[in-house]
């Protein structure tokens, strides 16, 4: 299932590839290049550290380059707040403790719990997701059953 990004993400994220591969990549080729002509390379910590730190790089390049061709990009004007999705703000009553509270469901790396910001791919936002004015959600969490209805709903894209 492809993860919906914004066009900003999409783009901040082509840029940390895009560094990955041209500057930290021959970075760290160059330390075991260096590393390399110190000699015995069975006891040099510095050839191991950084062969460690390369492979640790691709793999993360290689999640990146998986992360962007398994994703949809979406524009302001797609998003239908008719229903509760990713990049919706949502008013809720939390039902158990009879207050209002508001998320704003974000990608992953946007989360931030003390500022409303939850992921897409929480269990709280995969309960209110698909969810219309009005309806009530009940969702498990590690602390319990959470009740919300919910009261409003508008689009956000944040800082994204």
């Amino acid at each position: 299932m492809s993860q919906v990004i914004t066009r900003k993400s999409y783009l901040r994220l082509q840029g940390e590839l895009k560094n990955m591969r041209e500057v930290e990549q021959l970075a760290i080729r160059d330390r075991i290049s260096a590393a390399r002509d110190l000699g015995d390379l069975s006891e040099n910590a510095e050839y191991h550290a950084a062969r460690e730190e390369l492979s640790m790089l691709m793999y993360k390049v290689a999640k990146l380059e998986e992360r962007l061709a398994d994703c949809r990009i979406v524009d302001e004007d797609e998003i239908d707040a008719s229903s509760v999705r990713a990049f919706t703000e949502v008013t809720l009553m939390d039902l158990n403790l009879q207050r209002e509270v508001i998320f704003k469901l974000v990608e992953p790396e946007q989360m931030d719990f003390a500022s409303g910001r939850i992921s897409v791919g929480s269990p709280i936002a995969k309960g209110l997701i698909g969810k219309k004015i009005g309806e009530e959600a009940e969702i498990e969490v590690p602390a319990g059953v959470k009740r919300y209805q919910v009261l409003k709903i508008d689009k956000y894209f944040g800082d994204a």
